[in-house]
C-alpha cells in the first residue's frame, strides 16, 4: 500500500494480520522496503505483523523535493505518523545502517511509538565536528559520482566498500538479487539520501543515547570494520543488549539470515506468552 505522508509517498510494504503486533522494518542505503522480504515472511508465521516502507530516495518513495525532506530526522518523525496512520503504535522497530540510524532518531524524538528496538549495525553519527564536516564533503562528492557516472557504476564501486569484504563468500543467488534491488533505485534519489541523511547530515545523538529507555537490542557482525560503531550503541542505551554474529560482516541480516532471524524473533517474543 501507498501511504502518503505529507510530500512523502513512503511505500509500505505490509505483512501479516493487522491484529498482530507490528514491526517496522528500515532498510539500508542503497536498499528498499523489499530487502526484507523472506524476514517478513518467515516473522508473518510467528503473528507478527511487518510494515517495510521505502525510505525518502530509495525505491518506490522517488526523489525528495529538497533535502530537508530526506534529513534522518524528518524522516523518523514521518515514520512515527505513518505508525500511528496505520493503527500499528507501539511498534517493534528494526533498521540497519541507514535505518537504524533513523530508528535512532525515532526512538529519541518518538519514544511513545516504539515497543522494542532493534538495531543492525548502528552508527550515532559523527560526534567530532570537524570529521563530520568531512564526512559530509566526502558524500557530496559520492553523490557528484552518481549524478556523474550513473547508478550502475556507482553500485559496482559502492560493492567494492571495505564494509562489505565478508560478501564475498555471500551465495551467488542472493548476492545478485541484493544487486537487482540496489539497481532499482535512482541516482537522483540515492544523491539526495547521500546529502540529507548521510552520517556527516545528521545530528549526532550519541549524548542523547542515555535517553532510550525501550528495549533495546545491537546485532553486528564479527567481520564488520565498522563493528565499534554498534559497540558505542549499544554502550549508551541504558540495559542495551549487544549480539555479535560470527562469520558476519556489515550485514547479518543477508550473510546469516537463519542466525539473524532466530536472534530477532527471541528478543520481540520473549515476553509473549
Amino acid at each position: 500500500m501507498t501511504d502518503e505522508i505529507d510530500w512523502l509517498a513512503l511505500a509500505a510494504r505490509e505483512n501479516g494480520d493487522p491484529r498482530d503486533p507490528a514491526l517496522l522494518l528500515l532498510h539500508g542505503f542503497t536498499g528498499s522496503g523489499s530487502v526484507w522480504a523472506a524476514l517478513a515472511a518467515g516473522l508473518r508465521r510467528r503473528r507478527l505483523r511487518t510494515i517495510a516502507p521505502d525510505l525518502p530516495g530509495h525505491g518506490r518513495a522517488g526523489v525528495p523535493p529538497d533535502l530537508a525532506s530526506a534529513s534522518v530526522e524528518r524522516t523518523a518523525d514521518d515514520l512515527a505518523r505513518l505508525v500511528r496512520r496505520l493503527d500499528a503504535a507501539p511498534a517493534h522497530v528494526l533498521g540497519y545502517s541507514l535505518g537504524a540510524r533513523v530508528a535512532l532518531a525515532l526512538a529519541v524524538a518518538n519514544p511513545e511509538v516504539i515497543d522494542r528496538l532493534v538495531l543492525e549495525s548502528p552508527s550515532a553519527g559523527v560526534a567530532d565536528p570537524a570529521e563530520r564536516a568531512a564526512r559530509r564533503e566526502a558524500d557530496e562528492r559520492l553523490a557528484d559520482e552518481i549524478e556523474r557516472d550513473g547508478l550502475e557504476a556507482f553500485i559496482d564501486r559502492w560493492e567494492r566498500n571495505p564494509v562489505f569484504a565478508s560478501h564475498a563468500k555471500l551465495d551467488p543467488r542472493r548476492a545478485s538479487h541484493q544487486r537487482e534491488i540496489r539497481l532499482r533505485n535512482s541516482p537522483a534519489g540515492l544523491a539526495a539520501s547521500l546529502r540529507a541523511a548521510g552520517q556527516g547530515a545528521m545530528t549526532p545523538l550519541h549524548d542523547r543515547l542515555v535517553e532510550i529507555t525501550r528495549p533495546t537490542l545491537v546485532i553486528a557482525g564479527a567481520l564488520d570494520p565498522a563493528r565499534h560503531r554498534a559497540e558505542q550503541v549499544a554502550a549508551g542505551i541504558p540495559g542495551a543488549r549487544l549480539a555479535i554474529i560470527v562469520r558476519a560482516g556489515h550485514t547479518p541480516h543477508l550473510e546469516r539470515p537463519d542466525a539473524f532471524r532466530r536472534l530477532v524473533i527471541e528478543f520481540l517474543q520473549e515476553d509473549t506468552p
